[in-house]
């Protein structure tokens, strides 16, 4: 696990030096039907909002700030925040009096996002070094997460999803775009569970649909959903070097999906 975490910052760090130098590679690939380009398209509505670079070049698999329906003063944290594309949509939703976090463990990712959001003149944003399954936040501090293609490459999924509800208010919202695996992960051969770079590619370490929301609703949460946006075939995945690898993820489909959740009231 500790070799995986140092391969996914390594990665992840590659792509934010290459983003500064004006390359476009993706985390997943650039060829249609890849996950970055159904995140790109995901942003139509957002285009102009923020420069048109940081739309183009999103690493995620939807737009969970369109899912979270924020509002004027909401205190939102974003998991996992690459080059701040949706910690930038989102300052500007919750203004006036609004505030939005954004958490990376890559330093590189974390200038990037700094200096997007220095472009952008949005001043209600702070970005912030730390793992996702350690937020650097108070109990019940913020009222809505969001995450984008995140999740699944967390190392501790179930800590991951705690930490998330224990930053969140009593009524907050959980919101994030994520890929996750049609059937019981399980039945992947060991070759596909395993690769790394199908797990820094945002597939491998993805849970299965149902074993998502079972992980929500026991970290607490309720009015848990976890709906599915667009399967991929396996010929648009990268990382899938053999014929056995494909023929595997045609029996496990694997996803894009929209979960949703709520931390409950206090009573």
């Amino acid at each position: 696990m500790e070799e995986l975490k140092r391969s996914v910052r390594k990665k992840y760090a590659e792509l934010a030096v290459g983003r500064r130098r004006g390359e476009k590679e993706s985390c997943c690939g650039e060829s249609p039907g890849r996950v970055s380009d159904l995140a790109r398209g995901s942003y139509e509505g957002e285009r102009g909002e923020v420069p048109e670079e940081l739309v183009g070049g999103s690493l995620g698999c939807g737009n969970p700030v369109a899912l979270a329906e924020l509002s004027p003063g909401e205190v939102v944290l974003d998991l996992g925040s690459g080059g701040g594309l949706d910690v930038l949509l989102s300052a500007r939703r919750v203004l006036p009096g609004g505030r939005v976090y954004g958490l990376d463990m890559t330093d590189e990712m974390l200038d990037l996002a700094r200096e997007n959001a220095r472009k952008a003149g949005v001043e209600n944003a702070e970005f912030l070094e730390g793992e996702i399954e350690r937020v650097p936040l108070p109990d019940a501090s913020v009222d809505v997460v969001l995450s984008n293609c995140v999740i699944n490459l967390s190392t501790d999924k179930p800590r991951a999803i705690a930490e998330a509800y224990r930053v969140l208010k009593p009524g907050g919202r959980l919101a994030v775009s994520d890929v996750v695996f049609l059937r019981n992960r399980d039945a992947l051969p060991r070759p596909v569970r395993e690769a790394v770079e199908l797990w820094t590619g945002c597939i491998s370490g993805a849970l299965g649909r149902d074993e998502y929301a079972s992980l929500l609703a026991e970290a607490g949460f309720e009015e848990v959903s976890v709906e599915v946006v667009s399967t991929y075939e396996p010929e648009s995945i990268e990382g899938l070097d053999t014929q056995e690898m494909r023929e595997a993820l045609g029996r496990v489909p694997v996803a894009s999906a929209s979960v949703r959740a709520t931390k409950p009231e206090a009573r």
